[in-house]
C-alpha cells in the first residue's frame, strides 16, 4: 500500500521560513519523480517544485529563488525548504510521487503565512 505522509506545516510570519517533509512507503522511492504541489483557498492545485529520479529539479516561477526541494533516497523522504514566505504562499501543500501512468498523493499539510 502506497503512503505519502506530509509534515512540517503550520503558521509562519511573512518573511520567515518553514521546512515541509514527506515520507513515502510502499513504493520504490528512488524510481519516482517526487513533487510538492499547493492549493490555496479557492484556487486550483499548482505544482510548486519537483525532483526527478536522477535529481533534476524544477520550480514554479512564483517560488524560484525562495524554495528548495531535496530528496533522500536512503530515507524515502522529500523536503521542501521554504524561505522568504509571503501570504500568497498560504495553502495546503501536497506531496506527489509519480512515474508514467502512476500518480500518488499525500493528504497534505497546511501552511498559513501571516502578514
Amino acid at each position: 500500500q502506497v503512503q505519502l505522509v506530509e509534515s512540517g506545516g503550520g503558521l509562519v510570519q511573512a518573511g520567515g521560513s518553514l521546512t515541509l517533509s514527506c515520507i513515502a512507503s510502499g513504493i520504490t522511492f528512488s524510481s519516482y519523480t517526487m513533487a510538492w504541489y499547493r492549493q490555496g483557498p479557492g484556487k486550483q492545485r499548482d505544482l510548486v517544485a519537483r525532483v526527478t529520479s536522477s535529481g533534476i529539479t524544477n520550480y514554479a516561477d512564483f517560488v524560484k529563488g525562495r524554495f528548495t526541494i531535496s530528496r533522500d533516497n536512503a530515507k524515502n523522504t522529500v523536503d521542501l525548504q521554504m524561505n522568504s514566505v509571503n501570504p500568497e504562499d498560504t495553502g495546503n501543500y501536497y506531496c506527489n510521487a509519480a512515474k508514467p501512468g502512476i500518480s500518488n498523493w499525500g493528504r497534505g499539510t497546511q501552511v498559513t503565512v501571516s502578514s
